[in-house]
């Protein structure tokens, strides 16, 4: 029920998951408006709720208030061991705020943090967290760092990740109190730190894992989307001006087709909550059918690789 174009666009994208991925997939939602969405996808299943949170409701009182909303019957479907994770385009906070009070966190987790893959020169970068948690303590961002390290091992495939905090400098010096507090307890932990790295570092692809404050990290991920668009919309827009353009246009169109598809967020899919006992995918309130099925496929590998068993294991020494 959540995101711009849902249902119509979130039946869809979890249709091509299904048939694609191999997964089964309950949909969530208001009679009236998702089963009749389900009659041509024989490979959906669907579970009715009688409420919807909407985005401009307050998190944390919606959940409290609205027991049968689509988010919190996906919760109790995995705290209850009927599901194996759900996903969700909807308001983020309140999938925070279901997730957390359904789901519960795990043992000596302080904060859940929300992740997400960020395009860089190199490699793809897992970057947290990008909006769950503002005004972060120097702990809570020590353990953003280890539980960002498990995700990148794990799923991304990445020994030893190395991790590096973002600052507004590389010297150790640099940043504020927080952030200096931080990189001195990081320092002291087991896991791969580079020590602070800037946004041109980040892009470079110096480091697998980037940690940040919630506040500081979702400016960070919306102006890297929001500079993604604006260039490929000046190429658009500036390009075809003139017959030169249009000509050297239909030459690069394949490589700028393919430059798009590596920076694209919908190829990335969702970001998981980490820190919650189980799985929860935030997809972004955009998503298409294609950011759908690979917020599912997201969802999936995190099942696949028992990333919350991983994470209770590191947190709990």
């Amino acid at each position: 029920m959540g995101g711009d174009d849902a249902p119509e666009q979130v039946v869809a994208g979890a249709a091509q998951a299904a048939r694609e991925l191999g997964v089964e997939i309950a949909m969530v939602g208001v009679p009236d408006r998702v089963q009749r969405l389900l009659d041509s996808h024989t490979n959906l299943r669907f579970v009715p709720a009688s409420q919807v949170i909407e985005m401009d409701e307050h998190p944390a009182q919606a959940v409290r208030s609205k027991t049968d909303s689509s988010m919190s019957v996906c919760a109790r479907l995995c705290k209850q061991g009927e599901a194996a994770a759900w996903v969700s385009a909807g308001n983020s906070g309140a999938i925070m705020a279901a997730a957390l009070f359904l789901q519960g966190r795990i043992r000596g987790v302080e904060r859940p943090a929300l992740g997400t893959i960020l395009p860089t020169a190199g490699r793809p970068a897992y970057f947290l967290d990008v909006g769950a948690n503002v005004d972060s303590r120097p702990e809570f961002l020590v353990q953003f760092a280890q539980m960002g390290a498990i995700y990148a091992e794990r799923v991304l495939d990445r020994a030893e990740p190395s991790v590096g905090l973002l600052s507004n400098g590389e010297e150790e010096g640099k940043g504020d109190e927080r952030v200096r507090e931080a990189s001195a307890r990081l320092r002291r932990t087991g896991i791969n730190f580079i020590g602070h790295v800037e946004p041109k570092d980040v892009l470079a692809g110096r480091a697998d894992v980037v940690v940040a404050d919630g506040f500081v990290g979702n400016i960070a991920i919306k102006m890297a989307e929001a500079t993604a668009e604006l260039v490929f919309r000046t190429m658009r827009d500036e390009i075809p001006r003139t017959v030169r353009g249009k000509l050297g246009g239909l030459l690069i169109r394949p490589g700028v087709n393919r430059i798009r598809a590596r920076m694209d967020w919908r190829e990335f899919g969702g970001a998981p909550l980490l820190g919650i006992d189980g799985v929860a995918v935030v997809a972004h309130g955009r998503s298409d059918a294609l950011a759908i099925k690979n917020a599912i496929r997201t969802a999936a590998q995190a099942v696949e690789v028992d990333l919350v068993s991983k994470i209770r294991e590191a947190l709990g020494k």
